[in-house]
């Protein structure tokens, strides 16, 4: 058939443009993303010569019988085979394309089967020059890739004049087609591009919003649902998400009932209200991402016929060992449809809410944890040391009232501050001050056979420690050590700054430590697991002992910034 070359030019460009139409609706597609970027590893290699594979075929179906040859776009696959693909991919869709075109036969068959392996290895040699440039950005540039299409095509020419027999068939072939198949596979290629940067754009345009989103959002509500999964906290939380997903409402539920709601229905969705929604008890139940588009999926809501919300995201909030502890959903008026970004970003806020519910209890724990450590203490030394001072004080309120009258008073001063102890931190003076109370009950009850120093330099008497640490310390070193001696006992508590570091030693003269079986010396093991679970391993209780000479006790607690610039000067 002898088509004009104006003419030509007019059918193949309409060709292409079918061929570009598919080409943008596969971009639409998860097929199309080992292309967005240059490709290097060998699953995405694969994946590009699968595609540009089926676009050079697709190139030559799409194309024109020319006597009996064809006008065609196969070297848009070929040449961006190569580009995309690197060399190996190029020969590859060209070598693909070309056979396929060999076995339609006719009087170009084999010159269009070398061109086409030709025009693939054109697009790899220059995605190879440019990666050794550094110049990746430029393999997407659609004039780049036009002019490379341009010259691939006149090479395709030329081989065609060189192989193709008889001459005066191939010479009148390529007057026919050259200017029709150049113009098509230039345009052609360089829009074919064009199409595939749109799309990156677009892909990086959401994740820079989803990113953006995220991380506002993140900021704003971090830490609101560490204080505890309440109605105030989450009320809160779901403002932030409101304000910044744009959506149409946003509500966050426990297991039973409504915690929050912002949005579009809040005058019949109402917080402490029971969860009446099939689709929020389906997603606690079966710990599922439940949407319903209010198309495919049926959504209606469950309290008011009329409300205005259209459709609805029910994400799970998951706790320990992954059981559903309540929901965050997200709903859209039926004047909207949910775009993909939130329902995206609608499932890592769960993942961020969850995770802030978890780290609350367990601030919660540790907190209820260290309380009950601090009153285990008390439990611990109330009832034997209480036991210890009555007995002192009948003994020396028969021979010196008033020595009782002040040991009565110690001992109110050491069970006062007992009850009025923090659950925190205390300062070293009020640590000292509550040891001294108790000291003075024991020096009476070892009358003549204890002695105390107490070395602590006033700069560092403002040093902050968890409260309740100095005296099951001093209290071990009387009972498991001095009250063992036959002699005169001596304990020395002092204090001293180590680098940055605080240290805490309480040294008795009896050498008499030994180790204890579990449950065994509970108050100095509690001690030292609170420091260590505040302040890290490196800080702590250690133990030194000389036997039958001292046993020395160090607590080692961190120095604040304060502190240190104080004890510094």
């Amino acid at each position: 058939m002898l088509i004009e070359p104006f003419s030509l030019v007019l059918l193949l460009l309409q060709q292409m443009c079918v061929y570009l139409v598919i080409a943008y609706l596969l971009s639409r597609t998860p097929l199309f993303l080992p292309v967005m970027h240059v490709t290097v590893r060998w699953p995405h290699k694969l994946a590009c010569f699968l595609i540009f594979s089926m676009f050079c075929i697709m190139g030559t179906y799409f194309g024109l019988q020319v006597d009996d040859s064809i006008a065609n776009t196969r070297a848009i696959g070929a040449v961006l085979g190569g580009i995309l693909g690197g060399p190996s991919v190029g020969v590859a869709v060209g070598l693909t394309g070309g056979l396929h075109r060999y076995s339609l036969g006719g009087l170009s068959a084999l010159a269009c089967a070398i061109s086409t392996v030709a025009e693939g290895l054109i697009g790899g040699l220059m995605h190879r020059w440019m990666v050794r440039r550094g110049r990746i950005d430029s393999l997407f540039d659609p004039w780049h890739v036009g002019l490379v299409t341009l010259f691939a095509e006149i090479v395709q020419m030329l081989i065609i004049l060189a192989v193709a027999r008889p001459f005066d068939a191939a010479l009148h072939l390529v007057q026919v087609v050259a200017a029709p198949m150049i113009v098509a596979n230039t345009v052609g290629a360089a829009l074919f591009m064009r199409i595939l940067m749109d799309r990156r754009a677009l892909i990086d345009k959401q994740s820079s919003a989803f990113s953006a989103k995220a991380l506002t959002i993140a900021a704003k509500a971090d830490g609101m649902l560490r204080g505890g999964f309440n109605q105030e906290n989450s009320t809160r939380v779901a403002r932030v998400i409101y304000e910044e997903t744009g959506v149409g409402a946003v509500a966050i539920t426990d297991r039973d009932k409504l915690l929050a709601f912002i949005g579009v229905g809040d005058d019949h969705h109402r917080p402490g209200t029971p969860i009446t929604s099939p689709l929020t008890h389906r997603a606690i139940a079966e710990n599922q991402v439940i949407y319903a588009d209010g198309n495919e999926v049926a959504y209606q809501c469950s309290i008011h016929p009329q409300c205005r919300l259209g459709s609805s995201l029910v994400i799970p909030l998951v706790g320990e060992e992954d059981r559903v502890i309540g929901t965050i959903k997200l709903y859209e008026p039926k004047t909207k449809l949910f775009s993909t970004i939130n329902r995206t970003l609608g499932e890592g806020i769960a993942r961020l809410l969850s995770n802030q519910i978890l780290a609350g209890r367990y601030e919660q724990q540790k907190a209820l944890l260290a309380q009950s450590e601090i009153k285990l203490l008390h439990a611990q030394v109330n009832p034997h040391f209480l036991f210890n001072a009555l007995n002192t004080l009948s003994a020396v309120i028969r021979n010196d009232p008033e020595r009782a009258r002040q040991l009565v008073q110690n001992l109110s001063t050491f069970f006062r501050k007992n009850l009025k102890r923090p659950s925190g931190d205390a300062t070293l003076a009020d640590e000292i001050e509550h040891v001294n109370a108790y000291l003075q009950i024991e020096l009476a009850r070892f009358v003549g056979r204890l002695t105390v120093d107490i070395d602590v330099p006033d700069a560092l008497r403002h040093a902050r420690l968890p409260a309740f640490s100095l005296q099951p310390l001093v209290e071990n070193a009387i009972k498991h050590g001095t009250s063992q001696l036959l002699g005169a006992g001596h304990v020395r508590i002092a204090a001293a700054r180590d680098g940055n570091a605080l240290l805490l030693s309480v040294e008795d003269n009896a050498g008499l430590y030994e180790e204890k079986p579990a449950g065994d010396g509970l108050g100095m093991t509690i001690v030292d697991r609170r420091v260590k679970n505040r302040h890290g391993d490196g800080y702590g209780v250690e133990l030194a002992c000389e036997p039958d000479v001292s046993t020395r006790v160090t607590l080692r607690l961190p120095l604040e910034g304060a502190m240190l610039r104080d004890t510094a000067a």
